[in-house]
Formats: C-alpha cells, structure tokens, sequence
C-alpha cells in the first residue's frame, strides 16, 4: 500500500520534473505556430516586464531578451533532456564550490553531498523552466488574441 509521504515524494521526483517540462515544452511548440511572431516580444506583462526582468536576469535568461530567444532555449534544453549532450561541449568538468576539478578527483564522502546539492538545484531548474515555458505559451495565445 502506498503512504501519502510516498505519493508526495514521487510527485517531486526528478523523473516528474523532467515530465513536468517536456510536456510543458511539447505544449508550447504545438500551440506556437509562427515562431517568428515571438521575436521582439518580451515575456510577461508588459508593464511588470522592467521590473521583473531586471530583479531575476540570468545568463540563460538575459534581461533583453524576447519571447523568441525563450522559445529556441526552451526547446534546446528539452532536446538536450531528451537526447543527452555531446562530451565534447565543457561538461568532462564540474565545479565544487569555488574549485573546479575533473569527475575522477572527487572524494568518495562528498559524492553524496555533491549528488543531493545536485539534485535538488536540477529540480528547481527545471520548476522554473516549466513555469518559463507555460508563461510562453500563454503569452503567445494572448499575442495571437486565443487566450482562454
């Protein structure tokens, strides 16, 4: 019999999460039809857009940058989810606080750490991701004037 802890646990597993934001970017692609009329769209309200983006800019997410620029970056991570990334894009390293060393170098207490540290910012990337994408898609259906 499964107890209400664990239903809680797998609704918050990574596995759901990823779910979570494929489906969410599955979505917006099948609902945007014209991607092109994202660009020089900004996401989000218009008057809410200053304010918010300066607060939560991002090197993914540039305080400039368009509903179009989301979009192609959205679809580019789930793709990345979906199919794996190449070895030869930067990833042999990982930084561990401020030091950067190579996978072999890690000592064997500190992969636990390493791995629940991990984990836990991978699931909240991917909250905001989905969020990202589902604001993308509603902001495009009310551009279009389908908004429901």
């Amino acid at each position: 019999m499964m107890q209400l802890s664990d239903s809680y646990n797998q609704k918050n597993s990574l596995f759901n999460a990823m779910y979570r934001f494929i489906g969410a970017v599955k979505n917006m692609d099948q609902t945007v039809m014209v991607p092109s009329l994202l660009r020089d769209v900004p996401l989000g309200d218009p008057e809410v857009v200053g304010a918010v983006q300066t607060a939560t800019s991002t090197p993914c997410f540039p305080k400039d940058g368009d509903m179009y620029s989301s979009y192609v970056l959205l679809k580019s991570i789930r793709n990345d989810i979906e199919w794996g990334v190449l070895q030869g894009d930067g990833w042999g390293k990982e930084k561990v606080g401020v030091a950067e060393v190579s996978r072999g170098d890690v000592e064997e207490d500190d992969l636990e750490k390493q791995f629940h540290f991990h984990l836990n910012g991978l699931h909240a990337v991917l909250s905001k991701l989905t969020h990202k994408a589902n604001t993308l898609t509603n902001r495009y259906k009310e551009e279009i004037g389908c908004g429901n």
